[in-house]
């Protein structure tokens, strides 16, 4: 076969079934790959080589022997460290816990293990997953993580790592999180497909916690197929994480039956950045040439202040142990010293009002994408930002962004695939955001763009030690 850097799970897969590719030559690759040009774009924190080498003798010698356990056998992965990984570092990407040790593995962790999946590093992430509030990409232990496109430029956050090793060909998949933008974020920045499922659907078990009714792990991949093959290894219940949907997921992709519709809302790219918005007009054509898109508009409420208040609330109380000991001033982003305070003073009246009106903002969504499959938008409102530049540079709460609220405060599901580059060539993203539980539906719609585009074959080259 051609290299296996930037090649696809569906492809990879077969060929380590068919004793084309050893599963510990291909994870010898990407470690070499993790530990010379990961450095370079700030984007791991741990390589766990030895673990990563005995998995893959591991799934070697099963495969041989007819044991195959899923198309994630022998492929080598990484994980947002925020995942607890026994008897090796678990960050939460910040400074204080460089060295700090959970003795137990995440859910997902296991999972991904009993598919056969070779776990080979622990990526950067923003600290705290942006729960202090930060405002710029130095808030990350390892320092600001690079864009594989241009080092110049961020990933986004808070799956920085995420995003960038798999944009760079370090890994062929990586799991991240998000409560609000962090899969998509980083998906739209590095020019990668990332799945941010129906909220419950994968267990949380071993995670950081952020805000319990807001968290989400989804893959990253090269395509909207890998994560649908990823999501099927992490989905399902966990009875140790109450929050998970008790219902069995199984992976479908098979084309849609019939002529999807799709919706866009009113005005959702007219404060993008140009080259977002071009990008995601010339995909609308493409998009009209296999669905119908109409335009939709939302009723009148408060979409990301209910949001917002729901996260600053929970993440308040979620890191209330590292603000009351004074941890936070040993973070690296000046204004994480002091942004969790702020949140400690939200009233209780506050977070309880804004989830009154969650119910109200899922009624009204629910209504108004009864006769939609998704709704598809910009993934994100500009491309990557200079490294060394804020990227809120307004007060957090006052930007727009409809979608994310609506799609994390309601908990849909959503992927996010690359649809272009502005003249910078930085790529952009769209994203379909679906209804609950419809996983299947949004990646059948991301398939089949993906299968009329090319833009997820475009790869960035190494970035020069």
């Amino acid at each position: 076969m051609k290299s296996p850097i930037h090649t696809p799970i569906s492809e990879l897969s077969k060929h380590i079934r068919r004793g084309r590719v050893s599963p510990v030559e291909l994870t010898e690759t990407f470690l070499d790959r993790l530990e010379t040009i990961g450095p370079r774009l700030n984007a791991v924190v741990t390589t766990t080589r030895s673990l990563a080498l005995k998995q893959a003798r591991k799934a070697e010698k099963e495969i041989e022997e007819g044991n195959y356990r899923s198309p994630l056998h022998g492929v080598p992965w990484g994980a947002k460290d925020l995942l607890s990984t026994k008897g090796i570092p678990t960050t939460w990407g910040a400074e204080p816990f460089r060295n700090r040790i959970i003795g137990t593995d995440a859910t997902a962790v296991v999972k991904l293990r009993d598919a056969g999946a070779v776990l080979c590093g622990k990526l950067a992430m923003i600290e705290f997953a942006g729960g202090m509030g930060y405002r710029q990409p130095n808030a990350c232990l390892t320092g600001p993580p690079r864009n594989p496109w241009n080092p110049d430029m961020w990933t986004g956050g808070s799956s920085s790592g995420s995003g960038a090793s798999v944009a760079a060909g370090l890994l062929p998949f990586a799991i991240g999180s998000e409560t609000w933008g962090s899969i998509l974020s980083p998906a739209n920045n590095c020019g990668v497909s990332g799945l941010r499922p129906t909220y419950g659907r994968v267990s949380r078990h071993g995670a950081m916690a952020l805000c319990w009714t807001l968290d989400k792990l989804g893959p990253l991949a090269q395509t909207a197929d890998d994560c649908g093959t990823i999501l099927q290894a992490l989905a399902g219940p966990d009875p140790d994480d109450p929050t998970t949907i008790q219902k069995p997921w199984h992976y479908n992709s098979s084309p849609p039956r019939r002529r999807p519709r799709l919706a866009v809302l009113t005005g959702v790219a007219d404060d993008a950045n140009p080259g977002v918005r071009d990008n995601f007009e010339k995909a609308l054509k493409t998009i009209r040439g296999y669905a119908d898109v109409e335009e939709v508009e939302l009723p009148d409420l408060p979409y990301e202040a209910i949001t917002r208040t729901i996260l600053n609330a929970e993440a308040a109380s979620a890191f209330e142990d590292v603000v009351e000991s004074g941890t936070v001033q040993e973070l690296t982003a000046p204004e994480d010293h002091w942004g969790a305070y702020a949140r400690t003073a939200l009233l209780a009246t506050d977070y309880l009002r804004a989830m009154r009106l969650r119910g109200k903002m899922m009624s009204a969504v629910t209504q108004a994408m009864e006769p939609y499959d998704t709704l598809v938008a910009p993934s994100g409102k500009k491309p990557a930002t200079p490294i060394g530049e804020e990227f809120r540079k307004v007060a957090p709460g006052t930007t727009k962004d409809v979608m994310g609220a609506v799609g994390n405060g309601c908990g849909l599901p959503a992927v996010s695939v690359p649809d272009g580059f502005t003249d910078a060539g930085l790529p952009t993203g769209i994203q379909f955001m679906g209804k609950p539980y419809g996983e299947n539906t949004i990646l059948a719609i991301a398939r089949a763009y993906q299968g009329l585009t090319d833009w997820h074959t475009r790869h960035p080259p190494d970035p020069q030690p």
